[in-house]
């Protein structure tokens, strides 16, 4: 078997790869795994003290807050994991529908011990997925989702809670407003007098991210904020950028944000209508926080996937960036580890480490408004700060990634590296999440990198 953990949690089709016996499964060895065995009157992270029956000495038990987005599958897997850790022990704080940044949050903010996501971020409604972030907030890293799976694989059949010792389970809607009253602390200048468009993906940021915006000061149009369970991600959201453009282009907007279906990216469209993508919103707060003394080591995290016109810009500004592979999970590990406090991606994960554990979208949103409003600039010229090497990216499907190292891939790849020199380069990058080989081509010209994207894509799909 495969490793289940993907780059983000783990994910498949709901219902027939990620089932609910899966989910529960999954959620009670995480459980296990992150809290260890507490006996009774035995406190430890993340627990709370809970009344015993009959008036008797009370208990100790381990607490899990668990999110989720609005798809359909939603409902069915928040009851299997809720029923998973409570099987553990482990008292549950069922959160409702909320972006996973702000499941996040709450996992740190509470003092709970673990916090559960349930969602396909960015992947059409019959997927969805389980996230899981330790105490804090924090990101599982692999020797914990190692010790996940093969507790998994363990099954173990002695030493169960029962009785008084089964963890209880309980909804808090309201926790909400302490995500919002964060956001908003966080945000560095007021946005009254900005006109923005949100494009919430009918998903987790369907209410609140035009709420937080609204309570910065800006003036909100919402396009894409009607979940029904079944349209998340249809047409919408940050991988479909064209309905924002029209919106922010109708209303005279100043400028557009695009969210995916559980809130933990940013993209945007400037108000004449031009992309602005994680790189030059990682660029626009690079030079925003240098400038101010707050960017840590004068560093800023970034991909494989990063632009090369991202390099420069960073370079010309005096601003060093360090590279990891893709993936939020990656640019979090560095910024932990070198003590950084920008990091992202070219996707619009973007991590604040002041602000949050995670990426979070709505604060990136905030953050880049803010900039907007305190300069007097429009977002199109803050952007102007990264000359974009022209990109093209395809994404092969195949029934074995492995194919991305195939000696004829390898050799197509030598070749196009060879033919661009200095003047571009390639990127062969299996997906974390899907059935997918990704070919990246950056080239001096579009002609150019979409000729070379072709042919290695063509190699690579001869080669599965």
């Amino acid at each position: 078997m495969g490793r289940l953990f993907g780059t983000d949690g783990v994910r498949g089709l709901a219902n027939a790869d990620l089932t609910p016996v899966l989910a529960l499964e999954l959620a009670t060895s995480a459980a296990r795994v992150l809290t260890g065995t507490r006996a009774v009157g035995v406190s430890g992270p993340g627990s709370v003290t809970a009344p015993a029956p009959s008036g008797g000495p009370g208990r100790v038990r381990p607490v899990a807050v668990v999110g989720r987005d609005p798809r359909a599958s939603g409902e069915m897997l928040e009851a299997a994991v809720a029923a998973g850790l409570a099987s553990a022990g482990v008292d549950v704080v069922l959160l409702g529908v909320l972006p996973t940044p702000g499941v996040a949050y709450l996992t740190g903010e509470t003092g709970a011990a673990l916090g559960v996501v349930i969602s396909a971020s960015h992947n059409p409604m019959p997927d969805n997925g389980i996230k899981i972030f330790a105490a804090g907030g924090r990101k599982l890293d692999d020797a914990v989702e190692d010790a996940i799976e093969a507790d998994m694989q363990a099954t173990p059949t002695e030493g169960r809670p029962v009785g008084a010792e089964v963890g209880r389970i309980r909804r808090d809607e309201v926790a909400v407003e302490s995500y919002l009253q964060h956001l908003r602390a966080a945000t560095p200048h007021d946005l009254t007098g900005l006109r923005i468009v949100v494009d919430c993906a009918h998903g987790a940021a369907s209410e609140l991210a035009p709420e937080a915006y609204r309570r910065a000061g800006a003036e909100v149009v919402v396009i894409g904020g009607d979940p029904d369970g079944l349209n998340i991600n249809e047409g919408v959201g940050s991988t479909h950028l064209d309905g924002l453009r029209a919106a922010v282009l109708e209303h005279g907007a100043d400028l557009g944000v695009a969210h995916d279906g559980d809130a933990d990216r940013c993209l945007a469209i400037a108000g004449d209508g031009s992309d602005v993508d994680g790189d030059a919103i990682l660029a626009i707060l690079a030079t925003s926080l240098a400038g101010r003394g707050e960017l840590a080591h004068d560093t800023v995290v970034g991909t494989v996937m990063a632009n090369i016109g991202f390099h420069r810009a960073m370079a010309a500004a005096g601003i060093t960036v360090r590279t990891t592979a893709v993936g939020d999970r990656y640019v979090l590990e560095e910024m932990r580890e070198g003590g950084y406090s920008l990091g992202g991606e070219q996707s619009g994960h973007i991590v604040l480490a002041d602000h949050g554990t995670t990426g979070d979208g709505i604060l990136t949103g905030l953050q880049l408004m803010a900039r907007v409003a305190e300069t007097g600039r429009t977002l199109a010229d803050l952007a102007s700060i990264v000359q974009r090497f022209p990109q093209v990216l395809l994404n092969v499907r195949v029934t074995d990634k492995s194919v991305a190292g195939a000696a004829s891939v390898l050799e197509a790849v030598a070749a196009a590296e060879a033919e661009l020199g200095d003047a571009g380069r390639v990127l062969l990058r299996p997906s974390g999440t899907e059935p997918l080989v990704r070919v990246m081509v950056e080239a001096a010209t579009t002609e150019q990198a979409g000729t070379i994207a072709e042919r290695i894509a063509k190699i690579v799909a001869d080669a599965a």
